[in-house]
């Protein structure tokens, strides 16, 4: 992979983990289950680690985050938060567990591609992050169809 498709895949993931973090955010402001939101508020932290991380990679390869994902993904991880967050814990656990395991497909790609003994630990800490999200998100699914 030449440097500017570096560059391209990790402003793709600066994009992703920065609507997560705003998606989490707001999802956990409608949650009435405190454990649930405070779940989703320590996986936005999480998630901006990885925000802060994926910046400090870029900047070390003399490129900054893309503007337009700095502006957008905010709204959009705010907007669908906000509208996931209003439909219930259902709702939030699925959207979580579909926009975890795309992540998490998109870091295994990466990972094969990227060439990059550097990047190597940072990609499997976020992917193992991720999956650790989606193994949360099922577990409690499961648990609120099982009341149910």
């Amino acid at each position: 992979m030449n440097k500017k498709e570096l560059i391209a895949r990790l402003n793709w993931f600066y994009s992703l983990e920065l609507q997560q973090v705003d998606l989490y955010t707001a999802q956990s402001k409608h949650m009435e289950n405190t454990y649930l939101s405070r779940t989703l508020a320590r996986i936005a932290v999480i998630e901006q680690q990885h925000v802060d991380n994926i910046a400090a990679e870029l900047r070390k390869r003399d490129a900054e985050p893309t503007r337009l994902g700095t502006v957008v993904a905010p709204v959009l991880g705010t907007v669908g938060g906000t509208v996931t967050g209003a439909l219930g814990p259902k709702v939030v656990l699925k959207a979580g567990i579909a926009l975890e395991e795309k992540a998490m497909q998109d870091y295994k790609d990466f990972i094969l591609r990227a060439g990059d003994s550097q990047l190597f630990h940072l990609l499997w800490d976020n992917l193992i992050d991720e999956d650790l999200h989606t193994a949360w998100f099922i577990n409690k699914l499961q648990e609120l169809e099982y009341r149910h």
